[in-house]
């Protein structure tokens, strides 16, 4: 699954857990009654913040829940799971997100399809599921045409971008259709008052989406020779972050105009997790579960880590960060690790030679559509996206972690944050 709004729910209280996992089922199982089960390779978890909406507006009403029958996904258990309009477009909404994503790989060659026969089939998919997806939406009232639209003058934008081009021109497409989609849960919850601010909210989510997806994948893409909205502008990271960070603030704003039946959900989704997303993004996350950055985080065990005063007046007579084994006499890595073969030594400025594991670490290479497809069969049928305390994304190859992992992390607190509602039971 993609998306950038990854909710530990260790964070979530059980009540949130429980009502989160029944839009993201929802939306898995509206995809499958409508178009199929390939069609579920398309849940995302951005997706389901369209139904989550939706019934935020409106409350849980007797047929906003249906209970659905044992899942692998769900350890073989029934679940209440949300049904109704709001799964109907986070459906469409999906599906042309992942026709486009798809299209994407086309045009970057990425691993299998750079080969034209594959590529030929999977522009086929695309198009199948931009119809699908119109579908879906004429079926609740939603013209997608604007989602598509807003894919092709990607494209063209990109094309014309360089350095310079400010990158909020780049963004734009993203920021109109996701605007469009937010703007219309208004629609169908009844709400037309909402309108205005939920598209703002969609709006300034649809940049995030864009930056968060462009400064995850930087490194990477400068590797492969892909294009990169930050690269090709020239934007520096410390002005990505500071665009993230104000629109971040801005959908807390946004939120605060809407009128909501009950607004739990959409504030921990789009206020707190949102900005987990941005600190995961950026490398200044804090969870408990997480390793800390190189040098932004304690040693275990070790009271004189990052320069804390020891016994030597500096925490560690021979730098490094606090590991009496990271640095000294025998280079970068103590008596084992360094010597002859570390760096400057026969091994090369990675220690061992890379046949024997040295040298620095590669990032994996992303795979291709149709090889992310069968890994993503592995993945989905062996219950490793909901359980796997952490596995590699099935096309990206980045580390992910399962939606029903177990962790240490806080329940969920507010932390006294300039939010959209009171957070008495978030």
């Amino acid at each position: 699954m993609f998306g950038i709004v990854r909710p530990c729910t260790h964070r979530l209280t059980d009540h949130l857990k429980t009502e989160w996992m029944a839009h993201l089922c929802g939306l898995c199982l509206a995809l499958r009654a409508d178009h199929g089960q390939f069609a579920r390779v398309v849940t995302n978890y951005d997706g389901l913040i369209v139904s989550v909406l939706t019934e935020a507006q409106v409350g849980v009403t007797d047929g906003g829940r249906r209970t659905a029958g044992p899942c692998p996904l769900r350890a073989m258990r029934t679940a209440p799971v949300a049904r109704g309009e709001g799964a109907r477009l986070a459906a469409a909404v999906s599906l042309v997100l992942a026709s486009a994503k798809v299209r994407d790989h086309v045009a970057d060659r990425d691993g299998l399809l750079a080969r034209r026969p594959v590529a030929a089939a999977a522009r086929r998919v695309a198009r199948s599921w931009d119809k699908a997806g119109a579908r879906a939406g004429h079926a609740v009232g939603f013209d997608t045409a604007v989602l598509v639209d807003a894919v092709d003058r990607q494209t063209g934008i990109e094309s014309l971008a360089g350095i310079g081009t400010p990158l909020l021109v780049v963004t734009e497409p993203t920021e109109t259709a996701t605007a469009a989609a937010f703007a219309h849960t208004a629609v169908l919850a009844g709400r037309p008052g909402n309108a205005a601010p939920l598209a703002e909210a969609g709006r300034l989510f649809g940049r995030l989406a864009h930056l968060l997806d462009a400064v995850e994948d930087q490194h990477a893409d400068a590797e492969a020779g892909a294009w990169n909205p930050l690269t090709a502008t020239g934007t520096s990271r410390e002005e990505a972050r500071r665009l993230a960070d104000d629109a971040l603030h801005g959908i807390r704003l946004a939120l605060r105009e809407a009128e909501f039946t009950d607004r739990k959900l959409v504030h921990q989704l789009l206020a707190h997790e949102l900005r987990v997303s941005v600190d995961r993004a950026f490398g200044t996350t804090t969870c408990s579960h997480g390793a800390p950055p190189p040098g932004q985080g304690p040693v275990p065990g070790n009271p004189y880590a990052n320069g804390a005063p020891g016994p030597y007046g500096g925490g560690n007579p021979y730098g490094g960060n606090g590991d009496p084994h990271g640095g000294g006499p025998y280079g970068g890595g103590g008596p084992h690790g360094g010597g002859p073969m570390g760096p400057g030594g026969p091994g090369g400025p990675g220690g061992l030679p890379p046949q024997f594991g040295g040298g620095a670490p590669q990032a994996p290479k992303p795979r291709g559509f149709l090889a992310g497809c069968a890994m993503f069969t592995w993945l989905f049928c062996t219950c490793q996206i909901c359980c796997a305390k952490e596995y590699e994304g099935p096309w990206s190859r980045k580390k992910r972690e399962g939606c029903c992992r177990d962790c240490d992390c806080g329940n969920g607190d507010c932390g006294g944050c300039d939010c959209c509602c009171p957070c008495d039971g978030c």
